[in-house]
């Protein structure tokens, strides 16, 4: 006598209702491709917002050059990166500091670890905290406890805009003349005299350093991998839709054959 097609015939019971193992799965992909599809559109939100960053940043660098004292009047912001400024003024050779554990690009244009040095600049309207740029380090050799002078005399420093570098306490607070981020205020704090938010990244200087510095580089103006990481998400969402179907059918043709079987 044949069984009903709704028995498990190999366990001599009720088959589970199919639409039970369906409903979970359906609930289980529609759950993890809204996480998908969300994570996918913050990559593309992502991308946007690099976009923008990238044509401000290239907007800003084609400007004409402007006297840093029409800039350095107010926190310095994201919007203010990249301008390039002008400023007239001589360095203090005895309150600079070595900024550890940087990427840059010696002087031959390879790309090298090393550490970059900020030097107080004096000018008619007060100080400004400048970069004079990065200083290659050869592997295995350690950090140097003092920054190559800079030039003597009065100097004509040509730069970027650059906003105060975030961080902990202990990151940003100098420590024997070195430090590990850039941060006005708190380097100001190891200062004898006021110096404005924010600080000048230099790309030339007149007459010329000493020691090796290059100039910090702009940062890397490409798109990043934020549309293909949003394909990504996309993908996944979409094979969890097929995996649904290719998990229905799979179950039907299943159900066909025991009933098959069964007669």
């Amino acid at each position: 006598m044949a069984e009903p097609s709704g028995t498990d015939v190999e366990n001599d019971r009720p088959a589970r209702p199919l639409w039970v193992r369906w409903t979970a799965l359906i609930v289980f992909v529609v759950l993890l491709g809204t996480a998908f599809v969300l994570l996918g559109r913050w990559q593309l939100a992502r991308l946007d917002e690099r976009r923008g960053h990238n044509e401000h940043t290239i907007a800003n660098e084609k400007a004409p050059v402007r006297p840093y004292t029409e800039v350095f009047t107010r926190p310095i912001g994201e919007d203010d990166q990249w301008q390039r400024v002008e400023a007239v003024g001589t360095f203090d050779p005895d309150h600079q500091f070595v900024v550890r554990f940087r990427n840059g690009t010696d002087t031959n244009g390879a790309e090298a670890k090393g550490y970059e040095v900020v030097t107080p600049l004096r000018t008619d309207a007060g100080w400004v905290l400048v970069d004079r740029g990065f200083v290659a380090v050869p592997t295995g050799e350690p950090l140097p406890t003092v920054a190559p002078a800079p030039p003597a005399g009065q100097v004509r420093v040509i730069g970027h805009v650059r906003r105060n570098e975030e961080g902990s306490g202990g990151a940003v607070t100098p420590s024997d003349g070195q430090v590990r981020l850039i941060n006005s205020p708190a380097l100001a704090a190891a200062l004898p005299y006021p110096v404005p938010d924010g600080y000048i990244g230099a790309i030339t200087v007149d007459p010329p350093q000493e020691g090796g510095l290059t100039p910090v580089r702009l940062p890397e103006l490409s798109d990043g991998p934020h549309f293909w990481y949003a394909v990504q998400w996309f993908m996944f969402t979409a094979i969890g839709v097929a995996g649904i179907v290719v998990f229905i059918r799979g179950d039907l043709r299943e159900r066909k054959a025991q009933a098959a079987r069964s007669r």
